[in-house]
């Protein structure tokens, strides 16, 4: 049986009230210059671990050295697994064997292979000889799973029972076990068979109101529903925990034979990296994967490096629509009025196709959108392209006549309205497929191609029509 038990420190996360850390960093910087090391350990008991990982950047390089050897043990592995890379590596490389080898062997298995990943070849060989056999063997297997997958999510942690015992003596080697671990919560014990085949799930609610004889097999229940083969891409598993409401499920190999564990709050996690890649994806931003941006802890440099490649990539792009309006010069210079109505038709294109490619790239990270029901999306997609063509195309038309009071030039912005949204809204639906089929991030590449294929394809359409139907320009 495996008597450890998982845990991640997302759980530990707080996202309410203010940093408590910074609240007493005065007082913290005044017992560093005091030497009163006795009362800065008592002052770090009280602050919460996710505020002093948060606050971490504010200390001096010697004060976080200090200050991590005040902290207890438990409350230093806490804080080093949420501390960023950066200064995960600046401990591990001035803090002493004997600081560093506990730390390691206790971090969770799941954060102690995400760092690891990181880790350039000599600090990791230097920390894979620190670590015990059994957290050795943790790692190197998990560090063979792709990051995207259930493999690199799960944790290796989780605590197993055979089918055979009774609720009695489940409980009793529940209770036994618990006195040598805490800090740590779990929702589903699994039961496994003499080849760690995954047999079934015990709810530890109902194990323990359970009948005292009752046998482990009467009371669990199939994990046929929840459980999740290991090559299972990260976006299945949100959608999965998302479906059936899990807590907990199961990583199983195509023997069946239960590997590791994934949890909710590896999931909770996962999607707010994945929401804030998409945010700043959409907002035309390095995502850097999906790590938020935290003013406290920020600099110009990363605000700098994660806008400015994206602006100057779409400031290239849109070279073709200066290039389209000088070929057509004459047009504008010769019905100016054409002008006035450009800035509407691109940008009413432009939201038209984002919303619908924000939408299917919603759709694609909770499962909703696939390649399976492509031509149903493609149905909808068309006909609300129609319908939404017609409404917006007959309001450009009224407005363009309110303005202008000329038939004909407001029936080319109608009519070049209609054939925008058409063109922008089937653009918003077919780039994330493609990007997706190509293997590139949707979120990614849908949004800035699609407002340049809108615009350079919206210029065109526009000046053809208006030579069509306008007289002075045949």
């Amino acid at each position: 049986m495996n008597a450890s038990i998982t845990t991640n420190s997302t759980m530990r996360k707080r996202c309410f009230g203010p940093n408590e850390f910074l609240l007493f960093l005065p007082e913290i910087k005044e017992f560093l210059e005091t030497k009163n090391l006795t009362g800065l350990k008592d002052l770090l008991k009280r602050i919460h671990p996710i505020d002093i990982a948060e606050g971490w950047q504010k200390l001096q390089i010697q004060e976080k050295i200090l200050i991590f050897k005040l902290l207890s043990f438990k409350k230093a592995v806490q804080i080093f697994e949420d501390l960023p890379f950066l200064e995960q590596e600046y401990l591990l490389n001035n803090l002493d064997n004997t600081e560093v080898a506990p730390i390691i062997n206790e971090m969770a298995s799941d954060e102690r292979a995400d760092l690891f990943k990181e880790l350039p070849r000599k600090i990791k060989k230097k920390l894979l000889s620190l670590m015990r056999k059994e957290e050795l063997e943790d790692v190197k297997q998990l560090l063979n799973f792709p990051e995207d997958t259930a493999g690199g999510l799960m944790t290796t942690e989780f605590l197993t029972l055979k089918k055979e015992m009774s609720a009695r003596k489940a409980i009793l080697w529940l209770q036994e076990t618990r006195k040598s671990i805490s800090g740590y919560s779990f929702h589903y014990i699994y039961v496994i068979d003499e080849n760690r085949r995954l047999q079934g799930i015990v709810d530890v609610d109902i194990l323990l109101t359970a009948p005292p004889d009752i046998l482990v097999k009467d009371i669990m229940l199939s994990p046929e529903t929840i459980k999740i083969d290991v090559n299972t891409t990260k976006e299945e598993v949100a959608s999965k925990f998302s479906r059936y409401d899990l807590l907990d499920a199961p990583v199983v190999n195509d023997e069946n034979r239960i590997l590791g564990v994934i949890t909710i709050d590896d999931v909770v996690d996962l999607i707010q990296k994945e929401s804030a890649r998409q945010i700043y994806e959409i907002g035309k931003m390095q995502p850097e994967r999906g790590e938020e941006i935290r003013y406290s802890t920020t600099s110009v440099k990363e605000l700098i490096k994660r806008r400015a490649g994206w602006l100057l990539l779409l400031l290239i792009m849109h070279v073709f629509s200066g290039w389209i309006l000088k070929n057509f010069e004459y047009a504008l210079s010769t019905v100016v009025a054409l002008t006035f109505f450009i800035p509407m038709l691109l940008d009413t294109g432009g939201n038209a196709g984002a919303q619908t490619s924000i939408t299917i790239i919603r759709s694609f990270a909770t499962g909703d959108a696939n390649f399976k029901n492509i031509w149903h999306i493609a149905r909808l997609e068309i006909i609300t392209s129609l319908i939404m063509s017609v409404i917006v195309g007959a309001m450009a038309f009224l407005r363009a006549f309110w303005l202008e009071g000329a038939l004909v030039l407001s029936l080319v912005v109608g009519t070049t309205m209609m054939a925008v949204v058409l063109v922008a809204i089937l653009t918003g639906m077919l780039l994330p497929f493609l990007s997706k089929r190509i293997g590139l991030d949707p979120a990614a590449l849908a949004g800035p191609i699609t407002t340049t294929v809108v615009d350079v394809f919206g210029l065109i359409i526009y000046f053809k029509i208006a030579q069509l139907m306008l007289p002075a320009l045949r």
